[in-house]
């Protein structure tokens, strides 16, 4: 099969096409033929030799797909051949096939292109898992995404609307703010030019947001506590701004408030906390929102698996709202 190989760490130049052998179907696994996947950070840092993928996870990028079912193992009942399904993976997607654990995938909403559903798994299960099982965000609270025409923070925006919350974002271009307001974000801040800790208390009549989902961890971490409400709760879903950072534990006593960091990637497959737990909770929760239209994959652009490259060097460079995806077929 055809997939896109990294030849030795480095820019993206070093994604290369490459044939390579067919993925193996293991126990408890379904082989898709994938139709497209989408580029997430994680890649990124992968690419570098920054990330290196979990153990027994394809070294092959790729941690979400849409494709069609072309195999089931044995005892899978879940799914048929010819299914049309997305799938949240350890790795793999930037290749014509790949295996996944069955309890990872998840139809195609109604509604949905095939191609446009290998936008959802990985920003799906990142939000729904952090704002609703993690941080409980609740109808009348307020959510700041950090980062709001990312693909995380343009699901975040939805997600937390269509759960009654006001949401806030921080981005810097007036484009990307725009693009935040017209997914339903009523508080939006340039972090170029505005303080958001002054802005969100100006916001809230000076309760803070109760819930903070942040990609840029060490470098906002004091700035966030200091955003929160009375009993709020900061959800750490990122380094981008660094990984050490000191906490005040005075100033978080005094609101009686939480700090929670999570991953993804590395959950286990099955049991308590896992990748199944989450899966079935978006299914569950999260698929009759996009089936009603309330919630939706925002595509920023897509290109085809022999420009991988180019969808790295559009991520790395910013000015993209939502998800960069690749079409396999």
């Amino acid at each position: 099969m055809r997939a896109i190989t990294v030849t030795r760490p480095g820019g993206p130049d070093v994604l290369q096409p490459a044939d390579v052998p067919d993925p193996e179907l293991g126990d408890g696994e379904v082989l898709l033929d994938v139709a497209a996947t989408a580029v997430n950070r994680a890649d990124l840092l992968q690419r570098q030799g920054r990330y290196p993928a979990p153990p027994g996870a394809s070294d092959i990028l790729g941690m979400e797909c849409s494709g069609t079912v072309a195999a089931v193992a044995p005892g899978v009942t879940a799914w048929h051949v010819g299914d049309q399904v997305c799938a949240l993976l350890a790795g793999g997607g930037y290749a014509e096939r790949v295996a996944v654990p069955a309890v990872q995938v998840l139809p195609v909403p109604a509604g949905v292109d095939l191609v446009d559903a290998a936008a959802l798994p990985e920003v799906a299960c990142t939000v729904w898992s952090n704002l609703v099982q993690v941080a409980r965000l609740a109808a009348g609270e307020t959510l700041l995404v950090h980062g709001g025409a990312s693909g995380i923070g343009t699901m975040a925006i939805q997600v937390g609307v269509a759960l009654g919350a006001t949401v806030a974002v921080t981005a810097s271009r007036p484009a990307a703010l725009d693009a935040c307001r017209a997914l339903g974000a009523t508080v939006t801040v340039n972090y170029a030019e505005d303080d958001f800790v002054e802005r969100i208390h100006q916001a809230t009549e000076g309760r803070g947001a109760d819930v903070v989902l942040d990609v840029v961890g060490a470098r906002y971490l004091d700035r966030n506590v200091a955003a929160l409400a009375e009993g709020g709760r900061l959800v750490i879903i990122g380094m981008q701004g660094g990984t050490r950072a000191e906490l005040d534990i005075a100033a978080l006593m005094a609101k009686r408030a939480s700090v929670a960091g999570t991953t993804l990637r590395s959950r286990p497959v099955t049991g308590p906390r896992s990748k199944q737990e989450v899966v079935t909770a978006v299914r569950e929760g999260l698929w009759p929102l996009v089936e009603q239209g309330r919630v939706r994959p925002v595509i920023d652009s897509v290109l085809p698996l022999d420009r991988a490259g180019d969808a790295h060097r559009r991520l790395e460079q910013g000015g993209h709202v939502g998800k960069v995806v690749v079409a396999v077929r």
